[in-house]
């Protein structure tokens, strides 16, 4: 981190990070969508604006103000004016829709909240009348947010350690859960990922994921230690928005697994020697297993560097490849943390403590049941530490398929299916069996055009691989598509296992 990110990254709330960056460099551009470019001055100034709007609607510091709104200029002008005003705000995935936008709203106890109207389709001021949301407003243009002279305004917060901040997990098997968030625990992370890409104030970077996903507020700390900007992408689909990625010069993209997978397909239609977007060099992200395949494939046919890192919406960043590293490591493990970033492996499960560490949940009984006695989060994720400080993630907790007494890790299984030809993405999940306890069964999709895969080829494909007889699949499954969140596109097991539980005909 040079010098003056290093500063920076000392900034004690969010909004004293804006305000910096905004004298240091007030004419670079830092937003970029469509047409439309945001200097870091007029950031400054927006936003501030847009807070005097939101005070004389009754805002003030600690009001809790929920909003779920797309990846737009406007989502970070409001989020920021929030920051500015030392509010608590709960971001809303955008897909959410009754159920988890309603539990958020019941849970936080928000006082506002703030949508797109009609976005893709969905009516969101209707569905926060129908969910019984408070002070519902729209927020769907520049010219929709509030506005005021921020003459007025009070001092922005001068700490940074007082909880602003609920994010919601993803809740793909229960309520999601609201995990509270300071703005340093925020800064924390954005600065740990910013050391550990590497990047330059000449980089162009990219949002392709919701803004309202725990990634957002890292991603834009980033952008304000070293005052370069960001391409954002209301809605990411390949290849339409190959144009942008072009039309600005992007130098470094990514978001999660199944994006780098997105690109490859993408490149790989492509004449040969042509580059997908000729100013790429770095595919970064996190959020799911990475297959080894999976990068170096990457590497060879795009022609850039891949890093991957681990997070979670309790701590966004954990450890982070460097661009720099062997690419042996770059392949198999997660990177190495930051020296904030303390790791313990206790029974195998991965276990944090750091300033980028949440505060724990709206439920006192979840923070209770997450931490340790000496305050290590307890993540439920399996790993383990090489002895350069690599972390290497070998399942999880919840992920163990337990067959005959025997201990099975899906992410094993599937890093092996991920090399397979006829393979276009896996999972593996455990099914209950009255003789076995659980079966192993292997989901897959295929490519295009593939001739249909059968059990015994699999099974004949693993043992060839090394893989152990015991843990080899007793069945499996062939998907036009796995089911997938709307965030990271992760996926969803429980629907697979809730789809193949049931008797087959």
């Amino acid at each position: 981190m040079n010098e003056t990110a290093h500063a920076l990254s000392s900034a004690p709330t969010l909004w004293d990070l804006v305000a910096r960056r905004a004298a240091l460099t007030p004419d670079r551009p830092v937003l970029l969508q469509g047409d439309r470019s945001l200097t870091f001055g007029d950031l400054r100034t927006r936003s501030e604006r847009v807070a005097a709007g939101l005070y004389a609607m009754g805002v003030r510091p600690g009001t809790v103000v929920a909003w779920q709104l797309p990846t737009r200029i406007e989502t970070v002008l409001l989020s920021l004016a929030l920051a500015r005003l030392g509010a608590v705000q709960s971001p809303v995935i955008p897909f959410y829709r009754d159920r988890e936008a309603g539990f958020a709203l019941r849970e936080s106890k928000a006082e506002f909240f703030a949508v797109p109207g009609v976005w893709r389709g969905h009516d969101h001021t209707e569905m926060a009348r129908r969910v019984g949301a408070k002070g519902i407003f729209e927020a769907y243009d520049d010219d929709s947010l509030p506005d005021g002279n921020p003459s007025p305004l009070p001092a922005p917060p001068a700490e940074g350690t007082s909880v602003r901040w609920i994010y919601w997990t993803s809740g793909t098997t229960s309520d999601p859960k609201g995990v509270l968030h300071t703005d340093r625990s925020l800064i924390a992370g954005g600065s740990c990922l910013a050391h550990a890409l590497r990047l330059t104030p000449d980089d162009v970077g990219s949002i392709a994921f919701p803004y309202a996903h725990i990634g957002g507020p890292d991603y834009l700390v980033m952008l304000l230690l070293y005052g370069f900007p960001a391409v954002l992408f209301e809605h990411f689909a390949l290849p339409d928005a190959l144009a942008e990625y072009r039309r600005h010069g992007v130098t470094t993209a990514g978001g999660s697994t199944a994006f780098y997978s997105m690109f490859l397909a993408e490149q790989r239609k492509q004449p040969p020697g042509t580059r997908l977007i000729p100013s790429l060099r770095l595919l970064a992200g996190g959020g799911a297993p990475k297959p080894p395949e999976l990068y170096q494939a990457v590497v060879r046919e795009m022609g850039v560097q891949l890093t991957h890192g681990y997070g979670m919406t309790e701590v966004p960043m954990i450890t982070m490849g460097d661009p720099e590293d062997a690419p042996e490591n770059l392949a198999t493990t997660e990177g190495r943390p930051p020296s904030g970033m303390e790791i313990r492996i206790v029974d195998g499960e991965i276990r944090l403590r750091g300033e980028a560490v949440c505060q724990g949940y709206l439920d006192p009984a979840q923070t209770a049941a997450a931490f340790d006695t000496e305050g290590f989060l307890r993540t439920g994720d399996l790993g383990r530490l090489t002895g350069s400080g690599h972390l290497v993630l070998t399942g999880r907790l919840k992920d163990v398929i337990i067959r005959k007494g025997e201990n099975i890790s899906a992410k094993e299984i599937e890093d092996l299916l991920a090399a397979h030809p006829l393979v276009a993405d896996a999972a593996v999940i455990g099914l209950p069996d009255a003789d076995r306890g659980e079966l192993v069964c292997a989901v897959v999709e295929q490519p295009p055009d593939a001739d249909r895969l059968t059990l015994p080829e699999v099974v004949t494909y693993l043992r060839a691989s090394g893989l152990s007889v015991h843990k080899l699949p007793e069945r499996l499954e062939v998907v036009d598509a796995l089911p997938r969140n709307e965030t990271l596109r992760k996926v969803l097991k429980y629907k697979l296992r809730e789809r193949f539980s049931r008797p087959l005909p």
